[in-house]
């Protein structure tokens, strides 16, 4: 079975971080400049429910682990495959959904927010549960990287606009597609392990 690195879990950290960056950006934009509590809310937020959904999905894939052992890099692969997939696709949509943004940002959109961006984090730590992985310094890296790419884009908001909140989404996706295709080749044997 391959062994994530460090490094690995950095970029996956960061690609899952693009959903909560992009919508800081937004967000960002439609708050006042003097709403400084609000921004560092959201962002932490953003980093605890990302903290928090690789473990749910974590503990769910152990349940299976014994079941789908012979597959799992299929599983990884699949899953990265359409978290990337679909990251890139709303990258590249030409949608613009950013006139929700403009009205009040309260406790409960923040926390519906926070949800929506992390659910892509459970799929993930479904994948850790098929993985020499230590989960929770996983989660936690995940967590704390969200947590500074989401205060990053929502200070500068107002400088970035959707513009590069779409790219970031794309740039995010393509790496969940990399690690996936990397796992899948290291267990098929047809690279060896980094």
């Amino acid at each position: 079975m391959s062994i994530v690195s460090v490094f690995e879990i950095i970029l996956i950290s960061v690609g899952l971080a693009m959903d909560a960056f992009g919508v800081s950006i937004g967000k960002g934009l439609s708050m006042p400049v003097g709403e400084n509590g609000r921004k560092v809310t959201l962002a932490f937020l953003f980093g605890l429910f990302q903290f928090l959904m690789p473990v749910i999905g974590w503990l769910i894939g152990r349940q299976f682990i014994d079941v789908i052992s012979e597959w799992d890099h299929w599983i990884i692969f699949g899953l990265l495959g359409y978290l990337g997939i679909a990251m890139i696709r709303e990258g590249l949509s030409d949608d613009d959904d950013e006139d929700d943004d403009k009205q009040f940002l309260g406790a409960w959109e923040m926390i519906m927010l926070s949800v929506a961006t992390s659910l892509d984090a459970m799929a993930v730590g479904l994948t850790f549960a098929f993985l020499p992985i230590n989960v929770w310094e996983a989660s936690t890296m995940i967590g704390v990287i969200t947590f500074g790419i989401s205060l990053i884009g929502v200070y500068l908001g107002k400088f970035m606009g959707q513009f590069v909140g779409k790219y970031a989404d794309i740039l995010g996706g393509g790496v969940l597609i990399l690690i996936g295709t990397k796992i899948l080749l290291q267990h098929l044997g047809i690279i060896g392990e980094v």
